[in-house]
């Protein structure tokens, strides 16, 4: 028993010097998850160019048009008012018009308003065009559901467009299109879009490689499994999966496949982070964890190639797929290979580094946890466990003598029960740790600057 309580002891000890290296490389400069990145350069869009690189009513973009609203009609209450001091509007029918919106749409047209700021100083954004109510546009068009807005810079200098353009991605709209040289065309995906909650997943039937050569489907993965990943040093391992972030049987979503020369195919959602560069620059150093809407044709991804190795490998189609069932596993190392293709375990923020730091309390937890509960037996943990032998195995204690010889429950007994009710809140659902940063970071972007 003193042996079990030392034992103890010291790795709360080794947790605490190991929470503390944790917190320090976070607040550092030094090497880790928290070492300051330069700034992302941004590149100017070319004339005609759109991102992504669909038409704007698929559904890997805004997706389809859901018919006009009028001022008439009951779907008139789905549409804001922008009253940014920061941005002007043309408003030309003098009616306000141009102010009207979805709350998505506002939400991305403020952001781009601070970015404007940040970029070129004294200079606005300038909506020319949003909700029409006139007719002034196809039939088809988003502008008649408060889904699109046209801009320029207050200063209407052509030359800054192609960058306005790319500032417009880097906020958030689902489409973006330099259509003119006198405008840049902008929409963004319907508010009640499964699309925008969901963030980023794959579908249940993916398949990851697990320790020991065999392949499990999304669908059939646990947590406690050891999956294909690689590590931060570039180095191929089994990395634990802690959790799921999403895990949706029943939910639909849409998917873009991507498939490379090697035979290798990619299915996950457009906000979901891979690891692309383009053919120009294929040195590991050189790939970049971006939105999956981003790939297109041309541009490499990293495969789990012959001998064990990492190599590139071209995309030769980009196509767009629906599917039911959506799966977000969360690995030690952040990364893991679908389908034999590198994929990040993060979406919704393009930038895998900070990604991976935000979710370092949620690993620490998950190390705290395991010290705490895992070592009652030798042979079997609760991280190690599948869903149906934990499960099953509840069931069977709960029909069964579950007190010791003082009256209170067994330590493999609250094992199985905390492990219960763990896998069932991931049943379904977006994890609470997730749900919680997406909100902050809506929070943060609402409200404060970002520097491109």
């Amino acid at each position: 028993m003193k042996q079990s309580c030392w034992a103890r002891l010291a790795r709360l000890g080794l947790l605490a010097v190991c929470t503390c290296t944790w917190l320090v490389q976070g607040c550092g400069p030094g090497p880790g998850y928290g070492i300051r990145h330069r700034p992302r350069k941004l590149t100017a869009m070319h004339y005609k160019q759109s991102v992504p690189n669909f038409s704007e009513n698929n559904l890997g973009a805004s997706g389809r048009a859901e018919g006009k609203i009028t001022r008439n009609s009951e779907r008139f209450n789905e549409l804001v008012c922008n009253y940014n001091p920061d941005v002007v509007f043309k408003d030309e029918e003098n009616t306000n018009a141009d102010r009207f919106m979805t709350k998505r749409c506002k939400d991305c047209l403020n952001r781009l308003a601070i970015a404007v700021m940040n970029q070129w100083p004294g200079v606005h954004l300038r909506v020319t065009e949003a909700w029409d109510e006139d007719g002034h546009h196809p039939a088809d068009s988003l502008h008649y559901e408060g889904r699109a807005v046209d801009i320029t810079t207050d200063d209407r200098k052509t030359e800054k467009y192609g960058l306005l353009a790319q500032l417009a991605v880097e906020a958030g709209f689902d489409w973006v299109h330099y259509e003119s040289k006198h405008h840049v065309h902008c929409s963004v995906k319907a508010d009640h879009s499964v699309a925008v909650e969901k963030g980023g997943c794959f579908p249940g039937w993916a398949r990851v490689t697990v320790a020991g050569g065999g392949q499990k489907s999304l669908s059939s993965l646990a947590p406690g499994d050891r999956i294909m990943a690689l590590s931060g040093t570039g180095r191929i391992v089994f990395s634990q999966v802690l959790l799921f972030l999403h895990r949706g049987q029943e939910s639909r979503s849409t998917f873009l496949a991507l498939e490379t020369e090697d035979g290798h195919r990619l299915a996950l959602t457009p906000h979901h982070l891979v690891f692309l560069a383009p053919r120009d620059k294929l040195h590991h150093s050189e790939y970049q964890a971006q939105f999956a809407s981003r790939a297109k044709r041309g541009d490499y991804v990293l495969i789990h190639g012959a001998g064990g190795r990492v190599q590139p490998s071209r995309i030769i189609s980009v196509s767009v797929e629906e599917g039911v069932g959506v799966y977000a596993p969360l690995t030690e190392d952040g990364t893991l290979f679908v389908d034999g293709v590198l994929a990040s375990s993060y979406a919704l923020v393009e930038d895998h580094r900070l990604a991976h730091w935000a979710f370092g309390p949620l690993r620490l937890l998950s190390s705290f946890t395991q010290l705490l509960w895992g070592e009652s037996t030798e042979t079997e943990t609760a991280c190690t466990k599948t869903r149906t032998r934990v499960l099953h195995k509840a069931d069977r204690y709960m029909n069964s003598d579950i007190l010791n010889s003082r009256g209170n429950l067994t330590v493999p007994l609250i094992m199985d029960i905390k492990e219960k009710h763990s896998l069932q809140r991931q049943v379904s659902g977006v994890h609470w740790y997730a749900r919680l940063l997406y909100s902050f970071g809506r929070i943060f972007l609402d409200s404060k600057s970002f520097h491109p």
